[in-house]
């Protein structure tokens, strides 16, 4: 194989993956990681992709890249409906106790689907307890608002209009004086080092905020955002308690995963 063909064959794993690791290129094209390395070096001259330590990801993964939830919310939707449904099963179906949704087009799958269930169930056994629901999230809010069963509560801040979720302060001061029962985090990266982490420090704030907050944290996460790394941390792996993602984690991730005690659910 040329190394032409070769190199475009990784642009396109790296691609649909998000990432590729130096050993694992190695050992599907029979080569050496030396030779993975100039591949690599060639590829991101080319701005095909990026080099990251242990291989390389797709060129839009840079520290600060986000897109907006108008965006995302078109990207991925049969997984993260798979992803929704699996945090659904997680909520008491009786109505009773109080979760956080945070802000995110998966979390905002999760508010869809929690808003249909809530319907049906009302429309069979009328009107009993309600489920508390807290957000910072103006979509998630949106469809829950109104939604016989459930009591809504919208944390108030300034609103980033990339996410449209409220920030500052006053947004985090709130989420401090709360403990709900699960938390629903969404993130834009999760790394074995380096944990969750989200582009927007005053987001970041917020989301580390509502896992310091909750009795348990539930992350949904899907593919694109596993083994990847945005500029700012806001929880380490030991403070999870659930992962709900699309696929099976890498290897060094689904190890760090093991080792922090973190359940593992691919939907």
């Amino acid at each position: 194989m040329f190394a032409e063909e070769r190199q475009q064959l990784i642009v396109g794993l790296i691609t649909a993956s998000g990432r590729a690791s130096v050993t694992d290129l190695a050992e599907r094209f029979s080569i050496t990681t030396e030779t993975v390395r100039r591949d690599l070096a060639a590829l991101e001259a080319a701005g095909s992709v990026r080099r990251v330590h242990g291989g390389a990801v797709s060129p839009d993964r840079f520290s600060t890249n986000e897109e907006s939830i108008l965006v995302r919310t078109d990207q991925r939707q049969p997984e993260k409906t798979r992803i929704a449904e699996a945090a659904l099963a997680l909520i008491p179906q009786d109505r009773t106790g109080s979760i956080l949704i945070d802000a995110g087009s998966t979390t905002e799958a999760l508010a869809e689907l929690l808003a249909a269930r809530t319907a049906a169930t009302t429309a069979v056994s009328g009107p009993a307890t309600e489920l508390v629901v807290i957000t910072h999230s103006l979509p998630v809010a949106a469809k829950l608002s109104g939604q016989p069963g459930i009591a809504l509560h919208l944390l108030g801040g300034k609103v980033r209009g990339i996410t449209q979720a409220a920030v500052g302060h006053s947004t985090v001061e709130a989420a401090r004086r709360l403990r709900p029962d699960i938390a629903f985090i969404g993130t834009n990266g999760i790394h074995a080092a380096f944990g969750l982490s989200t582009p927007d420090p005053e987001e970041a704030a917020v989301k580390a905020a509502f896992v310091q907050s909750a009795r348990r944290i539930v992350v949904l996460a899907d593919a694109s955002k596993l083994d990847a790394e945005t500029l700012v941390q806001f929880a380490s792996l030991k403070d999870l308690d659930t992962l709900i993602t699309d696929t099976k984690p890498s290897l060094d991730l689904a190890d760090a995963l093991a080792d922090a005690g973190v359940e593992v659910v691919v939907a």
